[in-house]
């Protein structure tokens, strides 16, 4: 056999010697081979140590990683919570403010058709007032010609001229008259 021992015997059995020779060699390279095996498992337990503490580095990194990941799609999630109730204020605020001018709209073409209105019916009363007046002026003129034809009137001249002065004063207090219904009309609406 390989690698097998032969001892020389001696009286009584094997040689001392080269047994316990043989014994002290075999002790020898068990104990290089144990120092060898114990230095291995030394250098595997620090590689093991190695790699437990990276391991656990990386663990720690790793948890690290998905806690800022949580956080950060926490954000996003918020962000975009926060964007579409932002778009949804928006898009209210502007169909109020729509509906709002709309509003103010159909208000604005309601007043203006009642000023429209209103309008036609001051020309008219204009027109009756002033047609009343030179109708009376008329008669006026009338009487004062039937009054010179009887009698004398030096002053007739200044009757024509004045009745034009009177016909502004009259327009001008219609004028007058029209302003101050337009302002209590538009304060009563207000």
């Amino acid at each position: 056999m390989a690698g097998e021992k032969r001892f020389g015997t001696a009286l009584f059995g094997f040689k001392q010697s080269d047994v316990n020779s043989y014994i002290e060699k075999i002790l020898r390279e068990f104990d290089d081979k144990l120092k060898e095996k114990e230095n291995e498992i030394t250098e595997l337990k620090n590689q093991r140590r190695e790699l437990r503490i990276k391991y656990e580095d990386m663990a720690r990194k790793a948890e690290h990683f998905n806690e800022d990941r949580a956080k950060i799609a926490d954000v996003l999630i918020k962000a975009q919570e926060k964007a579409e109730l932002i778009l949804q204020e928006a898009r209210r605020q502007a169909d109020e403010e729509r509906r709002r001018l709309s509003q103010m709209t159909e208000q604005e073409r309601e007043r203006l058709v009642d000023m429209k209105e209103e309008i036609k019916l001051l020309k008219k009363e204009i027109s009756n007032t002033l047609r009343k007046y030179e109708s009376d002026l008329d008669k006026v003129v009338e009487f004062a010609e039937k009054k010179a034809n009887g009698s004398d009137f030096p002053n007739l001249n200044k009757i024509d001229s004045q009745k034009d002065d009177l016909s502004e004063e009259i327009i001008e207090e219609i004028m007058e008259e029209y302003a101050a219904k337009t302002e209590a009309s538009t304060e009563t609406e207000e």
